[in-house]
């Protein structure tokens, strides 16, 4: 579709306290906390970046300072690694840098939830779509999940939301979509269930925290009353735009780690330690040898 309007924008809801990660989380926020060498937060913009988005907005909260210092200019440092020759590492810290002009900080002085989190960032979105990507939800693969999206939505329009098979005993944990007709690399949803009732869910095709909306979702998100955990919902407001608009689903295929729990934030070290060459021999040896060990006590 060549109306479409450019996905240009992509928000980051990053207001969360991260109490599951008590205490690290005192003084660092969850989306610093390192996969390997790269804040979470990194990987998410990563994934941004690559799908063409150019203007980055982050709904802070309390303690998220650091989030806005680490994607300044880092001069200081810069300068030290200039002095010492290490060109690569002044390279790879320059190119993650974003260009000024190109973030945007918004506060979200209450925690309302996500569809409140998503409605705070409306001045600077504006009437245009945009991308949403929760950073909890690190992704893996050799293409990222949103640059596929952004191809889906350049021949359907309408709005874009990620969804992953999950087991079908476990659909009523999560958001669950309908599966309609094949469109392009996509297909129509018929339906979006908040964590349905063990047995009613209309697949297992679960949302993974990736989503490209249009501009009304904002309208909608200032009118709607809370809902589950007396919180705002995205959901609740997706479910009135659907009734206006064409909601489309694709199915990501790499993988998708939860680093706003425990386990996923280990799984998804493992998962990028071994996906790196330079250091994946070393790392499959320390984790058989801790199996090795563990099994032995």
């Amino acid at each position: 579709m060549s109306s479409v309007k450019k996905i240009r924008k992509a928000v980051f809801p990053v207001a969360g306290l991260g109490t599951r990660f008590l205490p690290a989380t005192k003084s660092i926020p969850k989306e610093m906390l390192t996969v390997v060498d790269k804040p979470v937060i990194q990987y998410v913009v990563d994934e941004a970046r690559e799908a063409g988005i150019e203007h980055l907005i982050f709904v802070t909260g309390r303690n998220k300072a650091v989030i806005e210092d680490y994607f300044d200019a880092q001069v200081e440092l810069y300068t030290t690694l200039q002095e010492r020759g290490k060109t690569a590492e002044l390279e790879h810290m320059q190119q993650l840098q974003p260009q000024p002009g190109t973030t945007s900080f918004t506060r979200q002085q209450v925690p309302l939830g996500l569809g409140h989190a998503v409605w705070c960032a409306r001045e600077l979105v504006g009437n245009e779509p945009f991308a949403l990507l929760l950073p909890d939800m690190v992704m893996q693969s050799e293409r990222g999940c949103l640059a596929d999206m952004v191809a889906l939505y350049e021949q359907t329009g309408g709005n874009i939301i990620a969804v992953q098979e999950c087991d079908p005993k476990d659909a009523h944990k999560y958001g669950i979509v309908g599966q309609g007709e094949s469109v392009a690399n996509g297909f129509e949803i018929t339906k979006m269930v908040e964590k349905p009732a063990k047995g009613t869910a209309p697949s297992n095709l679960y949302i993974n925290g990736r989503y490209i909306l249009q501009p009304e979702i904002f309208d909608l998100l200032s009118k709607q009353e809370k809902g589950a955990g007396n919180e705002i919902q995205l959901t609740d407001a997706m479910l009135k735009l659907a009734d206006e608009q064409k909601f489309y689903g694709f199915n990501y295929q790499g993988l998708t780690f939860d680093c706003g729990s425990k386990e996923g934030f280990i799984e998804a070290n493992v998962a990028f330690a071994l996906w790196r060459n330079d250091i994946r021999p070393n790392v499959e040896y320390s984790i058989e040898h801790l199996l090795k060990t563990i099994k032995a006590k």
